[in-house]
């Protein structure tokens, strides 16, 4: 139909922030990573389309965190056009810190809430 795929709105927001983290170090694999805290999960996805994406180009992905609890993060995001105009989608998105050997919640490290504080809405 010459739009973005719906699923494929998550998939950009997944992988901006992604980039963010892996630029401070982050790493899946504990023994290549600065943080300690490698081991989370999404516990909920929450995304409204507004203006689908259409043909070719990079949209842009702005996120924050809007809260940080003790176990769990919620990032706040907008998909917009390449110029910033155009809100395409936006939405939340809730990520909870596992203990990989329980796989329960597990407090964030202090490192990894000191690096998460430029991301403070």
């Amino acid at each position: 139909m010459g739009l973005l795929h719906n699923a494929r709105y998550g998939v950009l927001v997944e992988r901006a922030i992604g980039a963010f983290w892996a630029e401070l170090g982050w790493h899946f694999d504990p023994a290549r990573s600065r943080f300690k805290d490698v081991f989370l999960a999404v516990r909920e996805f929450q995304i409204t389309y507004h203006v689908p994406i259409q043909g070719v180009g990079e949209p842009l992905v702005h996120f924050w965190l809007e809260h940080m609890g003790n176990t769990s993060g919620v990032y706040g995001f907008r998909v917009l056009s390449p110029d910033g105009r155009t809100l395409h989608a936006e939405g939340r998105r809730v990520n909870v810190n596992l203990d990989p050997a329980t796989m329960r919640p597990t407090p964030f490290t202090s490192e990894t809430r000191d690096a998460a504080k430029v991301l403070a809405a």
